[in-house]
């Protein structure tokens, strides 16, 4: 019995670590579609786009050399992900009048309910 308990705590933990590295390798390649989306090239300015690309396919990098990385360091990698493009992200729902069309492509896995912190502290 003792036995299982312990597989069962071990399986558990390999779930959530999945799951993190599988919700920051999502949330970096929707970012990435997101930016380079036709129908946005003209509300995002090159910098930003730029931005967000390269430290996506940092993160990617990242993820490429660290399969086997423990939850707090995907959970880190989302967060250091979110700081970048969540500026962004929320300007560009600005400019486009509070929606973009169609909304963001897959979602925004991972993103905070309500936006982020700060969100609407110009209002």
């Amino acid at each position: 019995v003792a036995d299982a308990e312990k597989y069962k705590n071990e399986d558990e933990t390999q779930k959530e670590r999945v799951s993190a590295k599988n919700g920051l390798e999502g949330l970096a390649f929707n970012m990435k579609q997101t930016v380079e989306d036709e129908k946005l090239k003209d509300k995002i300015s090159d910098e930003d786009k730029k931005t967000i690309l390269t430290k996506c396919d940092e993160v990617i990098s990242w993820l490429d050399k660290n399969q086997q990385a423990e939850k707090d360091e995907y959970e880190h990698q989302q967060m250091e992900l979110e700081k970048v493009c969540n500026p962004i992200v929320t300007k560009l729902y600005q400019g486009a009048g509070g929606g973009m069309p169609g909304g963001m492509p897959g979602g925004f896995p991972g993103g905070m309910p309500g936006g982020f912190p700060g969100a609407a502290a110009d209002g």
